[in-house]
């Protein structure tokens, strides 16, 4: 299936805000052709896009021809978190947005395209938890959820973290590249970067190799990544609330997985999801992913991924 950037137009769009507006939705297919083969709905995360197969896919290792997620088997769709910047669009005003509103979006978008039922639905981090509140609307849109490395709503951690990165993205002098460097130690461990590492010294620079990695994380981000993107993908963090009556309604088999060392959406929060919603589905699975790296290892321990992944597609 051709694989370039797609675009729908959604008019007269209501956000919770009761603010009325034309949206941009942009979104990409890869595999086989629509409605010839059941379809696998890729939510992004932060940074992530609609390209998530193939050359420049950021999760190619699991998504492609013969890959888990198996592009010759299934139709695979993302849509780009209207204002990433991907499709070229930013949203301006990013204060009305919240992570409802995405869902209702990606579910809008879905309508349009005349998808009414999903083989399964996957999300990690923010992609996930936008995925946690499409369910919360639509009970029966997919067969198959699998949230990873996320939660249904933003806890308090959560929040005081994004406070912290909205307080620096807010800061004059190198805004984005200052957010980026805490948030590299939000999605990583002390274990993982001290193991990195080791006190070494960059005797070029005179510094830290450690330091030059987070002057590294930041500067390369604000090349690829706006400003103004970043400030919305942190607005939607904050904003994370799927009615957790809503939650034991959903028709969906869920796979909740989780990083044991995850800092960012801590394992044990996804337990108590899991614990609750078990209660009362039993087509209720938790996995973890053991690994030092905290809340990035989703998208470094592919290995472990891949199994988890395996036994559910």
């Amino acid at each position: 299936m051709e694989n370039s950037l797609q675009h729908i137009t959604l008019y007269q769009f209501k956000l919770q805000s009761e603010i009325i507006l034309d949206l941009n939705l942009s979104y990409q297919f890869f595999g086989a052709e629509l409605f010839s083969a059941p379809i696998i709905l890729i939510n992004h995360a932060l940074t992530g896009n609609s390209n998530v197969s193939g050359e420049n896919g950021w999760w190619k290792t699991l998504v492609g021809d013969q890959k888990i997620v198996d592009t010759t088997r299934f139709t695979v769709l993302c849509f780009n978190i209207p204002g990433n910047g991907f499709d070229g669009h930013f949203i301006h005003n990013y204060e009305n947005f919240t992570t409802k509103d995405i869902a209702k979006i990606f579910l809008e978008g879905l309508s349009a395209l005349k998808i009414t039922t999903l083989y399964a639905m996957i999300g990690g981090s923010l992609g996930g938890a936008i995925g946690w509140e499409m369910l919360a609307i639509k009970k029966d849109m997919a067969e198959r959820f699998v949230p990873i490395a996320c939660d249904f709503k933003t806890s308090d951690w959560l929040y005081s973290q994004c406070l912290v990165q909205q307080f620096l993205l807010n800061t004059n002098e190198q805004p984005l590249e200052k957010a980026r460097m805490h948030a590299m130690l939000c999605y990583r461990t002390p274990e993982s970067v001290n193991l990195r590492f080791g006190n070494e010294w960059d005797e070029t620079q005179q510094i830290r190799k450690s330091h030059d990695w987070l002057v590294f994380h930041g500067e390369n981000l604000a090349q690829r990544f706006t400003l103004k993107s970043y400030r919305l993908m942190n607005q939607l963090l904050m904003t994370i609330n799927a009615d957790a009556e809503q939650l034991k309604n959903i028709k969906a088999e869920l796979h909740l997985v989780s990083v044991d060392s995850d800092l960012f959406f801590p394992a044990s929060e996804m337990k108590k999801c899991f614990e609750v919603l078990h209660k009362t589905k039993a087509s209720t699975f938790y996995h973890e992913i053991k690994s030092i790296h905290g809340h990035d290892a989703f998208l470094m321990e592919y290995e472990q991924l891949n199994k988890i992944l395996e036994k559910i597609l």
